[in-house]
């Protein structure tokens, strides 16, 4: 079978006819159409996103310009707290300070309220004494709120004598003379030297008492046997259930009859001060005694000077010719007579060459010597 035989062709209207033209030009009519919605709807977009383009801007702006702002007002805040808190930090310093001296103030109202109470217990520590009026009065200034007796001790050198007149015009005339011959007996003589005797004397004692936190003092204590009655101070105030404790020390002060005990501890003594008055067994009764605080003492100014002594003189250059016995007598003998120049003598004492002898004076009113 040929090819003729087998198919036939359809063929599409030619473009070059008039009918394939007409569709062509409406094909590309209705595409033209189409690209002309299409660059519309581009130009549309273009428009909406150049709007919100500028919508961006503007808005960028804005958050731009209000970030600006929230800077510089957070800046400002910034600046604002930084002064507030150098105040506050000013400010606590200041309170600090005040703290500082209040604190400060309170110790020194503390310090002045434990003196103070110290004080009290100063002015409560002195044991009662009985007094009688004599009726004899004396003027405001003669009064005198404390008086120390002087106590002085004079080491003497070897060879020196010291002799004590009654009488002060006689120790002036024997120092005038300066150098005395002694006659010893015999054809033997010695020449001794006079000079006054200068003594360091207290001119101004300051002294800080304080109470003593482990003794108490004891008084209104009855007359009996000193041993018997510091034995039974000790053994009532070392029980507990009087309010003591144990003891480490009792003492008798001879000059003022009363009694000082010493405790181990420190918590003991101001209970029993407290309480001042304590009925204790004494022998066969029970005797009411007075107990207050025990005061310390500091020395805490002392100034002195120098004074001469008006009754007493030194004598210097004694050689040890004789015994010791008859050469004192025979100097004392000497000084005693008013054709030397001398008078009545209340004190002699005489250190030999070659020994060790301290003149103690006791009461410059008499100006006493004792070795």
């Amino acid at each position: 079978m040929s090819s003729d035989e087998d198919f036939s062709l359809v063929l599409e209207p030619s473009e070059e006819t008039l009918e394939g033209i007409q569709n062509l030009i409406s094909s590309c009519k209705k595409k033209y159409e189409q690209l002309i919605e299409e660059q519309k709807e581009l130009i549309n977009a273009r428009k909406d996103s150049q709007e919100m383009t500028q919508k961006f801007k503007v808005r960028v702006k804005k958050l731009s310009q209000e970030m600006d702002e929230q800077q510089k007002s957070n800046e400002l805040k910034m600046e604002n707290e930084k002064k507030k808190l150098e105040s506050l930090k000013l400010e606590q310093q200041e309170l600090l300070q005040e703290i500082q001296k209040v604190e400060a103030a309170l110790k020194e109202e503390d310090s002045k309220s434990r003196y103070l109470r110290q004080q009290t217990d100063v002015l409560t520590a002195v044991p009662e004494r009985k007094v009688v009026f004599d009726g004899k009065t004396v003027a405001e200034d003669d009064t005198q709120m404390f008086e120390m007796e002087p106590r002085i001790v004079y080491p003497m050198e070897g060879g020196t004598a010291l002799i004590t007149f009654e009488e002060q015009v006689v120790a002036e005339k024997i120092l005038s003379m300066k150098h005395h011959q002694v006659d010893l007996g015999g054809e033997c003589s010695i020449t001794v030297e006079s000079r006054p005797v200068q003594l360091m004397l207290p001119h101004l004692v300051e002294i800080d008492s304080e109470v003593c936190p482990q003794r108490i003092l004891i008084s209104n204590l009855p007359k009996m046997e000193t041993d018997t009655l510091l034995n039974k101070l000790e053994i009532h105030f070392s029980k507990s259930k009087h309010g003591g404790g144990e003891v480490e020390d009792c003492e008798l002060l001879p000059d003022s009859g009363t009694v000082v005990l010493t405790f181990v501890e420190k918590n003991i003594a101001r209970g029993l001060t407290d309480k001042e008055h304590h009925e204790v067994n004494l022998g066969q009764k029970k005797h009411r005694v007075r107990v207050t605080p025990f005061l310390n003492g500091t020395i805490t100014n002392l100034q002195t000077k120098m004074s001469v002594c008006p009754r007493t003189v030194l004598l210097r250059g004694i050689h040890p010719v004789m015994d010791q016995e008859t050469l004192q007598d025979l100097l004392e003998i000497h000084f005693q007579k008013s054709t030397n120049g001398g008078g009545e003598i209340e004190a002699f004492l005489y250190n030999p060459l070659g020994q060790e002898t301290s003149a103690v004076f006791t009461g410059m009113a008499k100006n006493k010597e004792e070795e």
